[in-house]
């Protein structure tokens, strides 16, 4: 199914002179990974110690920055010569962490579903952990849709957005919420039955 990940190799294209510039001048993807990973601590805990419309509104600005992070740390493993083990196992357990610090504070700022946002950090969790599964069937690391990681950034982005515009957080945040953690569902099946499919 359709992710936004799919669209992963063209914004890589725009931040490849960054990349190139942050090579040159030091910088590993080690580093950049770590970066993300702080960066989304900190703004989470900003949401769950003063959740203002202010604060909310960095969550998209905060999203969007990890990705382009994100984006640059493969470039620079990749293209840089900078592959490591290390560097995998951040790689994996940043994203893990990041979109727990920075998701999880919602159950306070959303009160009322509570439940639904521990869900989609569990659901979120299981997914990325069927997708490096994968690997130990014989088949590639697994970033099937519809609600990989770069999609639950644009939801959970658009959710703050609204929230800190001062759209009020009625029975549509509920339904949102819902459709959020059933995709997360169909996209933890779809990465093992592809899993399944490539590594027989």
């Amino acid at each position: 199914m359709a992710s936004i990940y799919d669209l992963k190799p063209k914004f890589q294209g725009l931040l490849r002179p960054l990349t190139n510039a942050l090579a040159r001048g030091g910088v590993t993807a080690n580093q950049v990974t770590l970066a993300a990973m702080l960066l989304s601590l900190a703004v989470g805990a900003a949401v769950a110690l003063r959740p203002s419309a202010g604060v909310l509104l960095l969550v998209p600005l905060t999203l969007f920055l990890r990705m382009a992070f994100n984006a640059i740390d493969g470039m620079l493993a990749r293209e840089h010569g900078q592959k490591s083990r290390l560097g995998a196992v951040l790689n994996e357990l940043g994203d893990v962490v990041s979109d727990a610090g920075l998701y999880l504070p919602f159950a306070r700022v959303l009160a009322g579903e509570a439940a639904l946002v521990v869900g989609i950090v569990l659901v979120a969790v299981i997914g990325e952990m069927t997708g490096v599964v994968g690997i130990q069937v014989g088949a590639s690391r697994r970033y099937d849709g519809p609600m990989g990681k770069s999609d639950r950034a644009f939801w959970f982005g658009l959710l703050a957005l609204l929230l800190g515009l001062g759209v009020a957080a009625g029975a549509w945040v509920r339904w949102y919420l819902a459709v959020v953690l059933l995709l997360g569902v169909v996209t933890i099946l779809n990465r093992a039955r592809g899993a399944l499919r490539e590594g027989a």
